[in-house]
């Protein structure tokens, strides 16, 4: 595995590799089962565990700490991080904001979160990764993205 890593420059300094198949005791532990609410990830049992609400839509990403309960502590969009029109909707945006909201919640001493995706939009994953360079420990990502089941009623036929 190390040899497939690149060279040590001022490119690679901050990145690390983690071989996941070797931290996995077993593929049981990978999914949860009746006792992953009361399993304890750093002390702490996983139903206590602050939840960061990521809302992406095309124009923009909206994030918001909540405790267990679903109170939220903190919430930052990209418009008020500073990004205007459509630059809102860009995955920069969302990972600066995702960046600064983290170091917001490692001062407040949340270091342990689990992160619930919702909606489609360019800043999914980008923000995901900006609260992993903030330095916050990502132990679950959920997606909650609502699908429809009944779409809506297709365009009628052209006629000629």
């Amino acid at each position: 595995m190390l040899a497939s890593l690149p060279a040590k420059d001022e490119g690679t300094e901050g990145e690390k590799a983690v071989d996941i198949d070797n931290l996995i005791n077993s593929k049981e532990d990978l999914f949860p089962d009746e006792t992953t609410p009361n399993r304890l990830f750093n002390g702490i049992p996983f139903k206590e565990i602050p939840v960061f609400n990521i809302r992406v839509s095309p124009n923009n990403t909206i994030l918001s700490l909540t405790d267990q309960k679903g109170v939220p502590k903190l919430i930052r969009s990209c418009g008020v991080e500073g990004f205007k029109n459509t630059r809102k909707g860009t995955n920069i945006a969302a990972q600066a904001t995702a960046i600064s909201i983290g170091t917001r919640a490692l001062e407040r001493g949340w270091k342990t979160v689990r992160v619930r995706v919702r909606g489609l939009g360019p800043g999914r994953m980008s923000a995901i990764k900006g609260l992993q360079m903030s330095g916050l420990n990502i132990i679950s990502v959920t997606d909650s993205t609502p699908v429809s089941w009944d779409p809506p009623r297709p365009r009628k036929v052209r006629k000629l």
